[in-house]
């Protein structure tokens, strides 16, 4: 059963990767086989064996597939790491089309007029999109990170890296934890930013008796202007609900202000950058 799984798992995955469902079948199939004529890939990928030419032709195209021109015809697989970097660059290159075309259409003319948004506030939902609007907002602050983290997967590698960058160009980085242990992970990769355990303990608990589920998952404060927080929601089976995020940019001063200093809570004064001239 296990087996039969992965096989349908891993050509749903070439699927969304742009191969058609036969194309995939045959793919798979070969992955299994050291090579295999195209009668043997039809009865072990339940192609028809008519469609196998065809879906072998678009593999060999897209370079996924070798060719022995013996009679009968057998086919091979390339190596799965191969395969894999092929579809990979396929993909990176689809989506950098994407970008450009996107980039390239003329904007519909809006009916707002030219007056100037002071603040805003948006909603977004999933983790890998709120993971990537969290690094734009790294990669796009100019003076000061304030970052708390509500759970520990949160702190991707790939995150890790970006505050160190943001570090090594010389912003100031505040970052809240959970634990002391956490904070000693947290101090170790990046021995430059100010790391504390955050005083808001309702991060990861709810401070009312009252059946909540509901746990933060990350605050971002950048440049005491822009503000992300985001939430999940843990289900009884243990599961995780996808996680939701609303995100914010043009505060006036007071309510940064607010903000900044709830985050900080936990942070010695002297580590405190902006204790010598807090607004």
């Amino acid at each position: 059963m296990n087996e039969i799984t992965n096989q349908e798992q891993a050509i749903d995955l070439l699927q969304q990767l742009g191969l058609k469902e036969y194309e995939a079948r045959c793919f798979v199939a070969l992955a299994r086989l050291p090579k295999g004529t195209a009668k043997e890939i039809s009865e072990t990928s339940e192609v028809p064996r008519t469609r196998v030419y065809d879906a072998i032709r678009v593999l060999e195209t897209k370079g996924l597939v070798e060719i022995q021109h013996s009679n009968p015809q057998q086919f091979r697989a390339v190596p799965i790491e191969e395969a894999a970097e092929t579809l990979r660059q396929e993909y990176e290159s689809r989506t950098d089309t994407l970008v450009e075309a996107l980039a390239a259409i003329e904007p519909a003319e809006s009916n707002g007029g030219d007056e100037e948004i002071t603040h805003e506030v948006w909603a977004l939902s999933g983790t890998t999109a709120i993971a990537n609007r969290t690094q734009q907002l790294i990669d796009a602050a100019g003076r000061e990170i304030v970052f708390i983290v509500g759970r520990e997967d949160v702190l991707t590698d790939e995150l890790l890296e970006q505050l160190q960058e943001a570090l090594d160009t010389g912003l100031d980085v505040l970052i809240g934890t959970q634990t002391e242990d956490l904070r000693e992970r947290v101090a170790e990769a990046l021995p430059d930013a100010n790391v504390f355990v955050s005083g808001l303990e309702w991060l990861h608990s709810s401070p009312l008796e009252v059946d909540d589920d509901t746990t933060i998952s990350r605050l971002l404060l950048i440049d005491k202007n822009t503000i992300l927080v985001s939430s999940v929601h843990e289900m009884d089976t243990g599961g995780i609900v996808s996680e939701k995020a609303v995100f914010g940019r043009g505060f006036d001063n007071g309510i940064v202000v607010i903000a900044r200093r709830l985050m900080a809570t936990g942070l010695q004064p002297a580590d405190d950058p902006e204790m010598p001239g807090d607004e």
